[in-house]
């Protein structure tokens, strides 16, 4: 995990999330593979903040960001209704795959952290492909 204090809310990319019925059990307790796409829609919409729209990188680059493999900790359940933040934070770039670590907060309340790799494959065979640099460049 990240040497950044994850108990504290991080000033780093930060997506609201709001619970809904949906994402819950039966006793309104958020469901274990809802947090997988908070997680998720955080880290498409960092790239997007950094002007790496997932779809245009694809026809521009003719690649894809495959989660490789990816890590949770659950300190603390969240319920219908809360308002989330999932923070993306403390990048670890590598030529064909960046690490990232990723907090969901309920106000100053850690509830969920994640290690996250993504892989750079290509968009065709899914074969391992270098990041490009013009995203390499903004992870750095």
């Amino acid at each position: 995990m990240s040497p950044r204090d994850e108990t504290r809310p991080c000033d780093a990319f930060a997506w609201p999330v709001r619970v809904y019925y949906e994402d819950t059990d039966a006793g309104g307790v958020v469901y274990h593979a809802s947090y997988l796409r908070f997680l998720e829609r955080a880290r498409t919409e960092w790239l997007r903040s950094l002007g790496f729209d997932q779809g245009t990188v694809r026809e521009s680059h003719g690649v894809l960001f495959a989660v490789r493999a990816m890590s949770l900790e659950f300190m603390q359940p969240a319920r219908f209704d809360d308002q989330l933040r999932v923070s993306v934070f403390d990048l670890a770039p590598r030529r064909a795959s960046f690490e990232l670590a990723q907090a969901i907060h309920r106000g100053d309340e850690l509830l969920c952290r994640a290690h996250v790799r993504v892989a750079c494959v290509d968009a065709k065979d899914f074969t391992p492909r270098p990041v490009p640099e013009v995203i390499r460049k903004e992870l750095l």
